[in-house]
């Protein structure tokens, strides 16, 4: 929590600016890949709602 700290201070330490800048470089990373998974996620969900068209032509042994 103290590193998070560290970007709203003014840091005159150029090694600390760099990591803070780094770490909201991957902050920002992470985000984006969240927000892509979940919009894969709710691809995939809504896929499976809807019928399979292409098994529903498909006759089985039973039928």
């Amino acid at each position: 929590m103290a590193k998070a700290l560290v970007g709203y201070r003014v840091a005159s330490d150029p090694r600390l600016m760099l990591e803070t800048v780094e770490l909201r470089r991957r902050v920002r990373d992470l985000e984006f890949l969240v927000e892509r998974l979940q919009l894969e996620n709710d691809r995939l969900r809504e896929d499976l709602r809807q019928p399979d068209a292409v098994a529903a032509g498909v006759p089985t042994i039973a039928g």
